[in-house]
């Protein structure tokens, strides 16, 4: 049963055209993965599908909402992590999780209750009174993980979800992602530049090339497709796009936010 689709979704910004007609489909509880090069459209589809841009032509449905016609209800049903930091660095971890609780108008009688699940599921529960400003690159991620749950999205919208961060850090928010599709039965739509963290989470792929679509299935068709059997995500990757993958790693809570401005502005 499909949660999420595109109906030949445009975005143009005057004479260039970011997302062309684009048409895909998404299962429920199922992860998702959107790939592309830098400038490729994934950004302006996530933004689109969230409502924080309207389309230029064809719409889309989420969780059974018109993006177009029913924003409001789009935007109660689903959770979003962007690329920039979304968390205050002068508040605390519980801090954040309760003015986030607040504005998605999670009730006083299921707030703490809630708070505390997720602090434990982020794994932040001893730095939960900590100011976020000395949290690392990986605690942020993971905080913003946590603070996406709060109110039990059925689409939760993952952008780059470990840009910045070290393999150590990547691995605790992987673990986390499936979580929330196993354990929550949550439909995880995300974009990313690391093909070995599509090839671990996601079950279907579609892989962007200039806002166009250049290939999708599961990541073993996709590889079969490439004509070797031992091809990999990466080689499947360069010959859709033609580019090489271009990705950073960083520290700390300063780190990751110049680490995500400069990824975001490339899109």
């Amino acid at each position: 049963m499909s949660i999420l689709q595109t109906l030949s979704l445009t975005r143009r910004f005057g004479e260039i055209t970011a997302v062309h007609d684009l048409n895909l489909t998404v299962e429920a509880g199922e992860v998702f993965g959107l790939l592309g090069p830098n400038g490729a459209g994934k950004t302006t589809v996530i933004k689109m599908l969230t409502t924080l841009l309207p389309p230029t032509a064809g719409t889309a449905l989420v969780a059974g909402y018109d993006i177009r016609r029913d924003p409001a209800r789009v935007r109660a049903a689903i959770g979003y992590v962007p690329q920039l930091v979304s968390v205050d660095g002068a508040l605390t971890g519980y801090e954040n999780f309760l003015i986030f609780a607040r504005l998605y108008g999670v009730s006083r009688a299921l707030r703490r209750r809630r708070i505390e699940e997720a602090l434990e599921f982020a794994g932040l529960s001893e730095a939960a009174g900590r100011e976020v400003r000395g949290y690392s690159g990986g605690m942020v991620r993971r905080l913003e993980l946590g603070m996406a749950m709060l109110h039990r999205p059925r689409v939760l919208f993952l952008d780059e979800p470990t840009v910045g961060l070290d393999p150590v850090a990547r691995q605790a928010v992987w673990r986390q992602v499936r979580a929330l599709a196993r354990d929550y039965g949550m439909t995880v739509f995300l974009t990313t530049h690391f093909m070995d963290e599509a090839d671990v989470l996601c079950g279907r792929l579609t892989i962007l090339n200039l806002g166009r679509v250049a290939a999708s299935g599961s990541p073993a068709e996709l590889k079969r497709a490439v004509g070797r059997p031992d091809a990999t995500l990466d080689e499947v990757f360069a010959s859709c796009t033609g580019r090489p993958l271009e990705t950073e790693q960083g520290g700390n809570y300063r780190d990751i936010s110049r680490t995500r401005r400069n990824i975001a502005r490339l899109g």
